[in-house]
Parts: structure tokens; C-alpha cells; sequence
């Protein structure tokens, strides 16, 4: 579905060097804290800015070779970006209409009401969390075949996170069809996302699939002495810490059998990102 391949951005205070895959039939995710190069990254996907080098291929085609017509099954979402705020939702009903063929107002209108979104009131009155659901809602009406999502979960409480997040599932039971997503609240996207890749400072320091993030990899805590005779083949990362050593493991089933004094502790997602940008390589 999209391919980047070296694609490299100069900024004056920062570099982009990032290659990614995402597949049919996928959602990949794109974690990283705020700054990491995780909108550089979507915009440069998108044909939005310049880059200097690499490749990027949508639909299979490069993308200076994409058309109107291929556009049309892009859905997208950027975290700088949005509506007239002069406008109401019933105004912009034609406008997706006339840009969109494949746009269903009965379907979208149906998600407004789901989403408690008035369709009266001038979009420069909603709340951020209401202008992200719009946006979403947006991306999602036209029958797109590819969604690019930058933060969409940003400003949504807890609750419209996760009728967001089930939205986005639905989507995913028409075949054929992917996302790329991204969030610094990554631990809303593990139920999602079928493999991740981690960005910081402009490159990707880790790809994995996300049933092997949540496997294989652990936290291990270890005194001093425990890390002294601790066989490290395995660890990714460490830090030092009061109480000895925090160390990132993506082999948890060789430190269970052979270290059973040792603290192991399942990661998450974002505790995995925090030992990879903060932690040391052994």
C-alpha cells in the first residue's frame, strides 16, 4: 500500500532518514514521542513537502505518478491541520460530496450523531477533541482504501478514544484495505495495529510486529551484582537506576528460565519506546 524507502528531509535543526513498509490488509503504527519526525514523515508520504532522497511508492506506483483518481482512496488526517472553522458540518456536506464520489452522507451524518457532533454549529465553536472526531469521520466517509492518520486520537477523553479506535476496527473488515497511524499515546493503538515502527530524531530505531513487542519483549530489574553476572546477548537497552539496572529484553523466555531472581515485567508499547530513545546500548 505505501513504500518508503530512504526517503530523506533536511530541516535546519533536523533530519529525516526513514524507510517503512505498510501492507495490505495492515495497520501499521508510527510511535515516537512529540518532535520525533512522526507528521515529517506522513507529509513527506503524502507529496506535501520536498524530500532529497529515497523513494516512495503508493498503490504501487511512485509517487509522482499517482493521480487525482488515486487520491480519491486516501483518507487522511494530519495533526496541523482542518476545516473552515467559518463552516458548519451541513455546510461542508457538499463540499465532500463534490470532491469525493465514493462520499456517503447518510453514512457520515449517521457517525456524526454517533460522535454527538452538531451539524449546525460553526466548526470554530467545537472543542479540539470534537474537531479531531470530524476530521476522522471525514477521512473514513468516502470508501477510501488507504488511511493516513497523524494523532488522531489526540484531545479525545478515554471514552471517544475508544469509540474512535472501534471505528477504525470496522473500517478493517472490509478486505483490502490499510492504515497508517500514528500517536505518542501508543498504548492506545496495540489492539489496533498489527506492527509498529519507532521513530526518534528523524530515523526508525525499531520495526517489529505488534504480537512479538508484546511476546517477547520485558523490562528486566537487576541489582548491580545480578547485572554483573548477567549474560546481556539478549538486551537492546539499559539504564542505570537507584535500585541497579532497568534493561530492555526482546528474548523474555531466556531471562525467565535462566535468571528466576530477576524482576521481569511485561513492557507496553510506550515503556519499550522510553527504553529505546532513553536507555543505552550495551
Amino acid at each position: 500500500m505505501l513504500r518508503m524507502s530512504n526517503v530523506k528531509k533536511h530541516y535546519k535543526k533536523f533530519d529525516l532518514d526513514c524507510s517503512l513498509e505498510v501492507k495490505t490488509g495492515c495497520v501499521t503504527g508510527l510511535v515516537g514521542k512529540n518532535g520525533a519526525g512522526k507528521s515529517t514523515t506522513f507529509k513527506a508520504a503524502l507529496g506535501l513537502i520536498g524530500i532529497e532522497g529515497g523513494e516512495i511508492e503508493i498503490f504501487g506506483k511512485p509517487l509522482a505518478a499517482v493521480t487525482a483518481k488515486d487520491k480519491e482512496k486516501i483518507g487522511v488526517v494530519l495533526a496541523d491541520s482542518g476545516f473552515n472553522g467559518y463552516l458548519s458540518i451541513k455546510d461542508m456536506l457538499p463540499v465532500l460530496a463534490s470532491v469525493y464520489p465514493d462520499f456517503s452522507k447518510t453514512d457520515f451524518l449517521a457517525q456524526c450523531d454517533r460522535f454527538q457532533l452538531p451539524i449546525d454549529k460553526k466548526i470554530k465553536e467545537f472543542s479540539t477533541g470534537m474537531k479531531r472526531k470530524l476530521q476522522v469521520l471525514a477521512a473514513v466517509s468516502h470508501n477510501a482504501d488507504f488511511l493516513i492518520l497523524d494523532e488522531p486520537t489526540a484531545g479525545l477523553d478515554i471514552v471517544a478514544r475508544d469509540v474512535l479506535l472501534e471505528m477504525l476496527r470496522e473500517y478493517m473488515e472490509t478486505d483490502g484495505r490499510s492504515i497508517l497511524i500514528s500517536s505518542h499515546i501508543s498504548g492506545d493503538l496495540e489492539g489496533l495495529c498489527d506492527d509498529f515502527y519507532m521513530i526518534d530524531d528523524g530515523k526508525i530505531i525499531l520495526h517489529e510486529e505488534t504480537d512479538v513487542l508484546l511476546s517477547d519483549y520485558a523490562i528486566l530489574k537487576v541489582t548491580e551484582d545480578q547485572y554483573r553476572a548477567l549474560d546481556k546477548t539478549y538486551i537492546r537497552r539499559y539504564k542505570k537506576e537507584g535500585f541497579g539496572y532497568r534493561l530492555l529484553t526482546d528474548e523474555r523466555q531466556f531471562y525467565a528460565e535462566n535468571y528466576p531472581d530477576a524482576i521481569i515485567e511485561k513492557g507496553n508499547i510506550d515503556e519499550l519506546i522510553m527504553m529505546m530513545v532513553r536507555g543505552e546500548k550495551e
